[in-house]
């Protein structure tokens, strides 16, 4: 008994990305240092924040290393910016997390309880925090001839009481070993914004490595903070383009018979609850956004 109280506890290098809203990650953070069960170093990158973003998190570093970006990267080349700095220093076990979410206490320690050789990605199941009882994500289900999430995150699914495995996990927040990402490689720095944590996703599938989702471990999420809001034009444009950048990369042969169908159905659908809504300039955005995926 005493040798196990003397075991040392698990470190995590935590990457959280800021651009702008530093008063986002600063909330963030201060749900990270009251981890229980765990050791946590954070890594802040200041991806070119265009507000008083790096001012005051140059002002407030003694609970994390700050790393100032000249320019926005998006959100795969932040990350990995992040995830090379980790590596480099030695890094085990590495969370990425949006600076928009708030961790619960037991979060850490329930995630890397799931940790195995065999397991390549965990994630918490992650609340809106406008609506703290309501899910955003508890991971999703894949159909892999469309190469797409079918059944909307999981959202109206209830959460079962032991972990389980998905398909897909959101890259708001996951956890994974030095191991694992050294096998698979960073994210996919095609991707400025949106589906690469599909990508990743999928290429853990190939790998071999299991996703689980640990059901006890909570975060709430404050959705869409980086894009401007969901539907928002640019939020739309990302999301169309990086769609696009997926679809080029995964699907092949005879799988487009059935994947542009879906597709087009899906833009019509898109454009016009756009049109319904008055939301002209997210409507420009989106063709413009699935215009320059194609490229």
């Amino acid at each position: 008994m005493d040798n196990i109280n003397k075991m040392p506890l698990p470190i995590i290098d935590i990457i959280i990305v800021n651009f702008n809203h530093s008063d986002d990650t600063f909330a963030c953070i201060e749900t990270l240092r009251h981890q229980e069960g765990v050791i946590v170093r954070i890594l802040v990158i200041d991806n070119g924040s265009e507000d008083d973003s790096l001012i005051r998190l140059k002002n407030q570093t003694s609970d994390y290393q700050l790393i100032a970006s000249p320019k926005n990267l998006g959100f795969a080349s932040g990350y990995n910016l992040g995830m090379r700095t980790c590596l480099e220093n030695g890094a085990n076990l590495i969370l990425i997390i949006n600076n928009d979410t708030l961790a619960d206490s037991n979060m850490l320690s329930e995630m890397v309880a799931l940790m195995a050789p065999d397991v390549g990605l965990v994630a918490p199941i992650i609340y809106y925090a406008e609506r703290p009882t309501e899910v955003w994500s508890q991971g999703g289900r894949m159909n892999w001839l469309l190469m797409e999430v079918i059944d909307n995150h999981g959202r109206n699914q209830p959460t079962p009481d032991l972990p389980f495995e998905s398909d897909f996990l959101s890259g708001c927040c996951l956890l994974f070993n030095r191991k694992a990402i050294e096998k698979v490689g960073l994210l996919d720095e095609e991707f400025f914004l949106y589906y690469e944590d599909m990508d990743w996703s999928v290429r853990f599938q190939q790998a071999g490595y299991q996703k689980l989702v640990a059901p006890r471990a909570k975060l709430w999420h404050k959705v869409s903070r980086s894009s401007g809001g969901y539907d928002s034009p640019n939020e739309r444009y990302w999301m169309a383009r990086s769609s696009m950048i997926y679809f080029r990369k995964h699907v092949h042969g005879a799988a487009w018979l059935a994947v542009i169908p879906w597709r087009s159905g899906s833009a019509i659908k898109t454009s016009l609850r756009l049109v319904r809504s008055g939301r002209y300039a997210a409507l420009k955005a989106f063709w413009k956004g699935l215009r320059d995926g194609l490229r």
